[in-house]
């Protein structure tokens, strides 16, 4: 299983599970709690919130001018525990799966819950556990304070 570690793009991953719940929502009948413009802004806002954790995650590492590459965490320059980072030390991810919550409400599909705990698990096991491997071999102490200090979603 450790083949599948940081081979596939994060960004890739949600796409796959974002295929999924379109796939589910296509055997299944919708089922919204909302009218149609309650609906709609459910989706902006988590849009909005999910795109805005990645994106300050994003902007968080070329301000410590560190790589965002995902699936090389050794190339790291330095360690980023500020802005969005004192919330989650995976903001990047935690919007992916806002995204994928708001693809969720969209289509109506409440099994597609399912599918982000399934992105969420698989994001854990083959992103995160071996890049906080490699952060703590280049941080060591500092980033073990890190992660005690914040969590790994939010």
């Amino acid at each position: 299983m450790n083949a599948l570690e940081n081979k596939i793009p994060p960004p890739i991953v949600g796409l796959l599970f974002g295929l999924i719940i379109w796939a589910i929502s296509s055997v299944t009948e919708p089922v919204s709690i909302f009218n149609q413009l309650q609906g709609l802004v459910a989706v902006a806002i988590l849009l909005v919130v999910g795109f805005g954790f990645a994106i300050s995650g994003s902007i968080s590492f070329r301000i410590a001018n560190t790589t965002v590459n995902p699936l090389k965490p050794e190339t790291a320059s330095s360690l980023v525990t500020s802005g969005v980072f004192k919330y989650s030390r995976n903001p990047m991810y935690v919007g992916l799966a806002i995204i994928l919550l708001a693809w969720t409400v969209y289509l109506a599909v409440p099994l597609g819950l399912l599918a982000i705990v399934g992105f969420m698990a698989y994001l854990q096991r083959f992103q995160i556990v071996p890049e906080e491997r490699g952060m703590l071999k280049l941080f060591g102490a500092e980033f073990e304070v890190y992660q005690s200090m914040v969590r790994r979603w939010l």
